[in-house]
């Protein structure tokens, strides 16, 4: 397991909570994140972990003590709230964000400045406003840039994030929760509905799909990992409706084919519905519900524990070594 390490965990309504021990004590950080601030994407530098990003409905921050103190950067998303923040796992100056409204914007000089990128994306959806609920950028081509749209499908840059086109070829429902690259033998990337996995070996150009999720316990999806040392291990995040009473964490170890609920100590009280990983220590996983229940596995998902701390709705969550 890691030694000591930071864990971030960011609600809708309450700010963002920090644990600088491990998940032993725990302060909600103040200034100059509002209290009642909305924080739904966090991301760790991949080549500096002690700096983190933290996107909300007013605004980006950056911490550069692991998540203890933060300053707010200034960025064309005022009046925007963030969904999603992806960094280059090459450059990390070059840092994406998703909004909702739906835009992505691109900073290639560590936040310092910002430009809106030229996607068109729907503006309206079933559920009002479209939401760029994930981003990536290829670990391999550093050019492809993914956005994951709920709900509007998958974009795809192959320049950089310059232009993107609509990835019209085998996701059948756009409803996009998560997106994670597997870099095995076949890269494959990964994407998640609320009914059904889909996964693409041909850089995002073709969707098939990978699992209907009626065959987990439960049918509803949230979010999609891969373990960091083994790109045929993935994780779900599952429950049985979008806001409902309980949830599961399904594991596969032959990348997507099977798959199995792992036990949790208690029953969740909602959904599950992100995970947080860190190449510092593959077997080190946390997941959490929707409505503020954090779990913990030192063993890749094999056993879990639940955290003493709760918190209010949680929409983003995240580690990283101290």
């Amino acid at each position: 397991m890691a030694g000591s390490y930071s864990i971030l965990v960011g609600t809708t309504g309450a700010g963002l909570f920090h644990s600088p021990d491990s998940g032993d004590s725990w302060s909600r950080i103040g200034s100059p994140i509002p209290g009642e601030s909305q924080i739904r994407a966090l991301a760790v530098d991949p080549q500096s972990t002690n700096v983190v990003y933290a996107g909300a409905n007013n605004g980006i921050y950056r911490s550069e003590d692991s998540g203890g103190n933060w300053v707010r950067l200034d960025s064309p998303m005022e009046g925007l709230n963030i969904w999603s923040i992806a960094i280059d796992p090459g450059d990390s100056k070059t840092i994406f964000v998703g909004t909702s409204p739906p835009f992505l914007f691109r900073s290639q000089d560590g936040g310092k400045s910002w430009e809106k990128l030229p996607a068109t994306i729907a503006q309206e959806c079933a559920i009002g406003s479209p939401r760029v609920t994930a981003m990536l950028v290829d670990p391999v081509d550093r050019g492809t840039v993914l956005a994951g749209v709920e709900i509007d499908g998958v974009y795809r840059s192959r320049d950089g994030g310059d232009t993107w086109a609509h990835v019209d070829s085998g996701i059948t429902n756009p409803d996009i929760h998560g997106m994670a690259f597997s870099v095995g033998e076949q890269k494959t990337v990964l994407v998640s509905t609320p009914r059904e996995i889909f996964a693409s070996q041909d850089d995002a150009e073709t969707f098939q799909s990978l699992t209907v999720t009626s065959s987990f316990p439960m049918p509803y999806c949230r979010w999609v990992a891969v373990k960091a040392d083994d790109p045929r291990v993935l994780f779900a995040a599952n429950g049985d409706a979008a806001i409902g009473n309980t949830g599961t964490v399904q594991r596969s170890s032959d990348g997507g084919q099977t798959w199995e609920t792992r036990p949790l100590p208690v029953e969740p009280n909602s959904p599950v519905w992100n995970f947080a990983t860190h190449h510092a220590d593959p077997e080190l996983i946390l997941a959490n519900s929707v409505y503020g229940e954090l779990y913990r596995s030192a063993d890749g998902g094999e056993n879990w524990e639940k955290l003493k701390k709760e918190f209010t709705e949680v929409r983003a969550l995240a580690w990283t070594p101290n």
